[in-house]
């Protein structure tokens, strides 16, 4: 018997941003892709593409809580994760909680903060909790950040870390819309009212289930050694500053499951690879400019051989 019945939801969760972020369906699965194999997306693009329409829309279809935290340079670490203020009443220092403390953090700019203020989501990403003021603080389950930057816009902005984009499982660009959907935008509602009239079609319980069902997507010896392959052609590859970490290669593997899972299947076949690979792999090359990096994922994959 397959591992996985139909997944309904996720398809009315993928209609329901899809009928927001217009003629970008395979943007929005692959972040639902990344939502459901419990990774963390980085959006990169221009002003005015849709990215905090997306987040805002992603989170809402699947029925989590969320929170928007404008990054900026005088930002500090406890507006993000919180702090502990005195209590006249009780005499005592009560922890009030950040933005940080939702189900999906829109972190937005992240790269107009400081490196101090950006590292207080390394741990949350990783471990999923908060430590300081006292003690260390779960975050609520599931828990999914969703970054944007603006790759033109470098006045006051310090670019991310190579530990802190690595823990990012996805990094992808919207792009501009082709001409029909872009047409359909200027005569629909603004797509921030459309927002609001989105119907959630799961829920935590949902998104915590299906990440158990794509862990158990079979990924076979041969499926293996090819995202091997690939992780090893990143490592020698041609004008790459560096490769793929091995955690690189289990994002790579947990995408791919992830996306078998949505596609309805219970095994992993190498086009799911090569699929979520650009999306894996880009921003852990080393190269800097997104365009460069998307031609050399591209021939990295008509390199290594399938198997």
């Amino acid at each position: 018997m397959s591992l996985i019945a139909d997944t309904p939801d996720f398809e009315r969760a993928l209609e329901s941003v899809s009928g927001i972020l217009l003629g970008k369906t395979k943007i929005v699965r692959l972040s639902l892709t990344c939502l459901v194999a419990g990774g963390h997306l980085l959006l990169e693009d221009l002003p005015g593409m849709g990215k905090t329409v997306l987040a805002h829309a992603l989170a809402k279809s699947m029925g989590l809580s969320f929170n928007r935290a404008q990054f900026t340079n005088d930002m500090l670490p406890g507006d993000l994760t919180g702090a502990a203020i005195f209590d006249r009443d009780s005499q005592k220092f009560v922890f009030h909680p950040g933005p940080i403390f939702t189900q999906a953090l829109l972190a937005d700019e992240i790269n107009r903060a400081s490196p101090k203020t950006q590292s207080a989501l390394l741990e949350a990403m990783e471990e999923r909790q908060v430590s300081g003021e006292g003690g260390s603080r779960k975050l609520p389950e599931p828990f999914f950040v969703i970054a944007t930057q603006n790759p033109v816009d470098r006045l006051s902005t310090n670019p991310l870390p190579e530990a802190q984009l690595d823990r990012f499982m996805m990094r992808l660009s919207i792009g501009y819309p082709e001409e029909d959907a872009e047409l359909e935008i200027l005569r629909g509602e603004d797509r921030r009212a459309l927002l609001e009239k989105i119907v959630p079609a799961a829920d935590a319980d949902a998104l915590l289930e299906a990440r158990r069902k794509a862990r158990a997507v079979h990924a076979s010896a041969a499926l293996l050694a090819y995202i091997r392959a690939l992780a090893e052609h990143t490592r020698g590859g041609a004008g790459l500053s560096y490769g793929l970490s091995p955690r690189g290669a289990q994002s790579l593997l947990a995408a791919a499951k992830a996306w078998a899972f949505l596609e309805g299947r219970d095994h992993v076949l190498p086009e799911d690879v090569r699929t979520v690979f650009p999306a894996v792999a880009i921003h852990r090359l080393g190269m800097g400019d997104a365009l460069r990096a998307e031609s050399a994922a591209a021939a990295l994959l008509a390199e290594a051989s399938l198997p």
